[in-house]
């Protein structure tokens, strides 16, 4: 409580001292035609507010969302936390045949890729096993619900894309195909990876003059199309001529994905399966097949502090979705690496108080309402408050769970949760909000944790790698500043750390949520803001 009194006393200060903005950033705005008002910001200099605007407003926070995430896993979870991928069964091997099902159990393994799938499978062949007479019982139970993608509208009109991924318990390899073309003497030539069983790439671009580097903008969503048992992907749109170019998409129903990749792989390991790929029993529990089944075979993932810099230097939001799922699914252990949470137990206690509500635009001139009271706040997100909520909650349990943990972390670290909106973890979401108080908060806390180094270590360095790669050449912020970006549509933000002129670390955060901040706008005036800080030795 005394840390919280501190850090809102000292940014009700720095609201009557320094709410005016640096120069350089205020001029960045009006040349954009950005409001102030549109903008929240804090710096602080070892617990001392330099700067301080709009503190308390609830933004949205696009990908710097994710510090969030990362830190509230590192810190409960810890760095050497581990995620498990395992293919288990009950039956007996007789004569070199499996004589019953094969469970393949997911357990939110951000490594669970086609090679892993391959090493996995020649275990089972080691063993002696090379037929499998029963089906392939794909378990992605530790997740609830098991899958949260189906029946969800797309974020935007490219629901192929990497970064729109829903992740569940037991993705493989991200459900992605990755796609080379290649255009010479008036041909497209198409390849096609990893290899799944009577899946094939066709397509109808029509090949023109054009810059190679701009082939995206002739790009149409793919799709796919049935016919038996064998599927067609089939690439549309325009395709410049004498380019050769790679992409990946995400167009195949992961169940189908999931069992072509195994057949195929199965079958250039010598193996034969005469069964069916099926998903396990809904709401069946995660711990279910390990209690009346042996272990044939696992992978174990990379440890959390290595799988960090996979999520915050690129900005990656399935594997931040993951991560946040799993705050909501899986605790430490010390020989498996994780396990399941026994029991998923619910609190009562409303685990929203948004000023803001989910869906709820922010104009940039907008000023945010008081906080509600929980109680009503809930009942006003659900149809029907009350009950509903509860229901909606008991519907998304993991995610519930998720949250619930956030909150008492926060909370733990004397940071006020007025505001915070939680959908995903990653950012990617037009209904995630946080207060840049709560984001310098936060940024505060993870200074003080045992896993610093390793949370520091996650974040892109200015003018290095990263998100962070092509941004502060010039500024005295290169290869000094580590900082989280953030960018959605109406929407740049940054959160990290800085030195100042002296080498004095200050803690920045950032967010611009205004129409205006595109075409590099909103992110001149970021990049001020950093370079300012780095600049400033006073």
């Amino acid at each position: 409580m005394l840390r919280r009194l501190i850090l809102v006393s000292l940014l009700a200060a720095a609201g009557a001292v320094h709410a005016q903005l640096p120069e350089p950033v205020a001029r960045a705005l009006q040349a954009a035609g950005i409001p102030e008002s549109a903008m929240g910001a804090i710096v602080l200099r070892g617990g001392t507010p330099l700067v301080s605007h709009n503190p308390d407003r609830p933004m949205q926070p696009a990908s710097t969302m994710k510090l969030v995430t990362t830190m509230v896993g590192l810190d409960q979870l810890g760095p050497v936390f581990k995620a498990r991928t395992e293919l288990r069964s009950s039956a007996e091997v007789v004569n070199g045949v499996l004589q019953g099902d094969l469970y393949l159990r997911g357990g939110a393994d951000p490594d669970f890729n086609e090679d892993v799938l391959v090493h996995m499978l020649e275990k089972l062949r080691t063993q002696g096993i090379r037929k499998i007479r029963g089906d392939l019982v794909l378990d992605r139970q530790l997740f609830q619900p098991a899958r949260t993608d189906l029946g969800v509208a797309p974020f935007d009109e490219s629901p192929e894309a990497y970064y729109n991924i829903i992740p569940d318990a037991l993705l493989l390899n991200m459900n992605l195909l990755r796609v080379d073309m290649t255009s010479t003497g008036g041909k497209l030539k198409l390849g096609m990876l990893p290899q799944l069983e009577r899946v094939t790439i066709e397509s109808d671009m029509t090949l023109i003059d054009a810059d190679c580097a701009k082939w995206e903008d002739g790009w149409k969503l793919p799709d796919t199309t049935r016919k038996g048992g064998k599927l067609t992907v089939r690439l549309h749109g325009t395709f410049p001529k004498n380019c050769s170019k790679t992409t990946v998409i995400n167009v195949l129903e992961r169940n189908d994905y999931t069992e072509r990749l195994f057949r195929s792989t199965w079958a250039r390991l010598g193996g034969t399966f005469t069964g069916t790929a099926r998903e396990a029993a809904a709401g069946a529990s995660a711990s279910a097949p390990q209690a009346a089944t042996r272990l044939l075979a696992e992978h174990v993932s990379r440890p959390l502090a290595e799988v960090l810099r996979d999520i915050n230097k690129p900005s990656d939001n399935g594997l931040a979705r993951t991560l946040f799922l799993t705050l909501g699914a899986l605790e430490p252990d010390p020989v498996l690496g994780s396990r399941p949470i026994p029991a998923l137990r619910l609190s009562s206690t409303p685990v929203a108080s948004p000023a803001v509500l989910p869906g709820e635009s922010l104009s940039s001139d907008a000023v945010a309402p008081p906080p509600a009271d929980a109680a009503s706040v809930r009942s006003a997100m659900v149809p029907g408050g009350g009950d509903a909520a509860t229901s909606a909650a008991t519907a998304n349990p993991t995610a519930t769970r998720a949250e619930q943990i956030i909150r008492a972390w926060m909370q733990r670290h004397g940071i006020d949760d007025t505001g915070l909106v939680l959908e995903n973890g990653s950012g990617l979401s037009r209904s995630e909000r946080v207060r840049p108080a709560q984001m310098a908060g936060l940024l505060q806390a993870a200074q003080k944790s045992l896993w610093m180094p390793e949370f520091l270590t996650s974040l892109p360095i200015a003018a290095v790698d990263g998100t962070m790669k092509r941004r502060l050449k010039d500024s005295p912020a290169a290869a000094r500043a580590r900082v989280k970006t953030g960018t959605l549509k109406n929407v740049v933000a940054i959160a990290g750390y800085v030195p100042d002129a002296n080498g004095e670390l200050c803690i920045v955060v950032a967010m611009i949520n205004d129409d205006r901040t595109g075409n590099g706008n909103g992110r001149k005036a970021i990049d001020a803001l950093l370079d300012w800080v780095a600049s400033n030795g006073k």
